[in-house]
């Protein structure tokens, strides 16, 4: 996967050593927080908005550095407030992304639907707001700029002006930290480093697709090049780095685990109009050779994982170089024993962009992937994803009624966009609605 990039997780190690701060002005100021005679400490809503899941960390690390200062504090996904308890005021910090053309992340879609047309009264609410968002979209964090704006405009008063984060920017993130910094009474904190990445050695490079109608999809397989081998999960990201760049940062979806020995990611090679190949995936696709060093840090998406999912049925859905992050998953359950597993994929051609097709029958012919749906949108006959879930509308009822989880991977535009529309026909209204809330439906779109 690559797209719109978020700060990463990692910035959590920089937020240690503001916890580690807090830490000990708690124990030099417990025995007045437990005086009877001290006032009751001000609560705190530290809030995200989250697609990767990069934004909801950063809200987490930030959440302690709070509680950890001694102040109440909560932390929470935006769709979790609702108008009666913003109308009765508190203090919140939100950091929020921007996905698409300005829209509003999975766990935050609600709010953005049922509060932000509304008018309230929030002359109650003091809050801080950090926008995620990257400069190449012409709705740089476009989410947060809409918060920002609803709540100013419903009398909300800022603690401080916007924030507003380009992928990584550290200034940006330094303005954070010292604004959190303040707010918990820390003095000046160390700053937020961003921990360096490291050398991975390029092992392999395939093109899965030769002569496909569509963009070059090569199949990369990378081992570090020297210190321990990282730990990660199906559903995680690996962000890298074009050398001497560093605003060039991409992330991809891993179609391997551990286990495996290597890491694989799924790239496709990008064409401007003009026909200039893009930066990263150019770089990839050719100039890098095999043996290479590519700079690569594992980065957790906790909202792709399984978590508390393997014993479900799960239906993953996805198109192109998506079906990365659902390789992934299905080699875990397969691994694991955990079913039932339906997988629906879509691409252009048969004949020459049948991904990981072995691999996928095999696991069909031993019974450990219950369905397999293929879809080749330029075949005669073919069709797109969301017209085989809608082919198969009885079967996909049947398993969300049982319990079953839905991991969606691949384009925002078109797929992702079709495919919801089918779920919300095929499901209501309020079955859609409660996959959401129940969080069985994750998505990884770009």
């Amino acid at each position: 996967m690559s797209g719109p990039l978020d700060p990463t997780r990692l910035l959590a190690a920089g937020l240690a050593l503001l916890v580690y701060l807090a830490l000990c002005l708690w124990a030099r100021g417990a025995h007045r927080r437990r005086s009877p005679a001290a006032e009751p400490a001000t609560h705190w809503q530290v809030v995200f908005a989250s697609q990767t899941g990069s934004a909801e960390a950063l809200a987490l690390n930030t959440a302690k550095a709070l509680e950890m200062a001694g102040l109440p504090v909560q932390c929470r996904p935006l769709n979790a407030l609702s108008a009666d308890q913003l109308q009765a005021g508190g203090h919140y910090l939100l950091l929020l992304s921007t996905c698409g053309d300005g829209d509003a992340p999975d766990n935050a879609a609600r709010f953005a639907r049922n509060l932000l047309t509304r008018s309230l009264n929030l002359s109650r609410v003091s809050f801080g707001l950090l926008a995620l968002g990257d400069r190449d979209y012409p709705a740089y964090c476009g989410f947060g700029r809409r918060v920002a704006q609803w709540l100013g405009a419903q009398g909300g008063r800022a603690l401080f002006a916007p924030i507003e984060v380009h992928r990584n920017d550290p200034q940006a993130l330094a303005a954070w930290q010292q604004q959190v910094s303040h707010l918990a009474q820390l003095g000046d904190a160390p700053s937020w480093a961003l921990p360096p990445f490291r050398p991975w050695q390029l092992r392999e490079r395939i093109q899965l697709n030769p002569g496909s109608q569509g963009g070059e999809v090569f199949l990369l397989s990378l081992t570090p090049s020297a210190g321990p081998w990282p730990d990660w999960q199906a559903g995680d990201l690996a962000q890298l780095a074009l050398p001497d760049e560093a605003d060039c940062v991409r992330d991809y979806s891993i179609a391997s685990l551990p286990g495996d020995g290597v890491l694989q990611l799924l790239l496709r090679l990008h064409r401007h109009p003009n026909g200039q190949l893009g930066q990263m995936s150019g770089w990839l696709a050719g100039q890098v050779p095999i043996g290479g060093m590519v700079p690569l840090r594992v980065r957790a998406q906790h909202r792709f994982r399984q978590g508390d999912h393997t014993g479900r049925a799960m239906i993953l859905i996805g198109n192109g170089v998506g079906v990365a992050g659902l390789r992934a998953h299905l080699k875990a359950r397969i691994q694991a024993g955990c079913g039932p597993n339906w997988l629906v994929f879509g691409e252009r051609q048969q004949a020459c962009d049948n991904f990981f097709a072995a691999e996928f029958d095999h696991w069909l012919a031993e019974g450990k992937l219950q369905r397999l749906d293929r879809c080749f949108s330029r075949d005669a006959g073919g069709g797109y994803v969301q017209h085989a879930l809608l082919a198969a509308a009885d079967e996909l009822c049947q398993w969300v009624a049982e319990g079953a989880v839905i991991y969606l991977c691949g384009s925002r535009l078109g797929m992702a966009e079709a495919v919801d529309q089918v779920l919300r026909g095929v499901l209501g209204e309020a079955g859609h609605t409660v996959l959401l809330q129940e969080g069985r439906y994750r998505r990884d779109v770009f």
